[in-house]
């Protein structure tokens, strides 16, 4: 990957943020003709990336790592009568959800295998009873699970990466060493 200068890294990063502010103004226009065509009061609008992008954070260029700047997407959803504009949840979900959130809106079932579960709760505003984790893979036996505070991560060689994210955003400290935190391994590593 190699380390790019100074010049290149706000090349790289003009670039990014144009391509987001493209597909932003997109959006709008998608929403505005919605609007227009008064559409959008029976319309379920949802917006989600597949991947966050690492833009030089731990010397990292583009996706592919398992931590939380690359896990972390926009994942909005708009639902008329269920959800309330302006609002957010900082709950762990995961894109797995979808697929279930989108057959409850539509009033359809879904198959009994699927992995995800519905977010149509949290969308409502009812958090109080949420329980649930985000996993994400990463190639084979490559895998984080992250809860409201914490990620915890192993690696296919055994090695282990846990990371406060209330105290540390940048996931600068892994703390899998600090047998202080073994709960709360093995009580993430469920979800694994």
């Amino acid at each position: 990957e190699g380390k790019p200068g100074a010049a290149k890294v706000q090349e790289l990063r003009h670039g990014y943020y144009a391509c987001v502010s493209y597909i932003d103004a997109l959006v709008g226009r998608l929403l505005d003709r919605l609007a227009r065509l008064n559409l959008a009061e029976h319309t379920v609008v949802c917006l989600l990336g597949d991947h966050g992008f690492h833009l030089g954070e731990k010397h990292r260029w583009r996706k592919w790592t398992l931590w939380e700047e690359t896990t972390h997407v926009p994942f909005i959803v708009v639902a008329p009568g269920i959800t309330t504009p302006g609002s957010r949840t900082e709950e762990p979900v995961s894109l797995l959800d979808l697929y279930p959130t989108l057959t409850e809106l539509a009033g359809l079932s879904g198959p009994d295998h699927l992995e995800g579960v519905s977010l149509v709760p949290l969308l409502r505003g009812q958090t109080s009873s949420w329980n649930h984790a985000a996993v994400t893979n990463n190639g084979y036996r490559e895998h984080s699970v992250r809860d409201k505070r914490y990620r915890y991560t192993l690696h296919a060689n055994g090695s282990e990466e846990l990371y406060d994210l209330q105290s540390d955003q940048n996931e600068w400290h892994n703390l899998s060493g600090d047998e202080s935190l073994a709960d709360v391994k093995e009580r993430l590593s469920v979800w694994l």
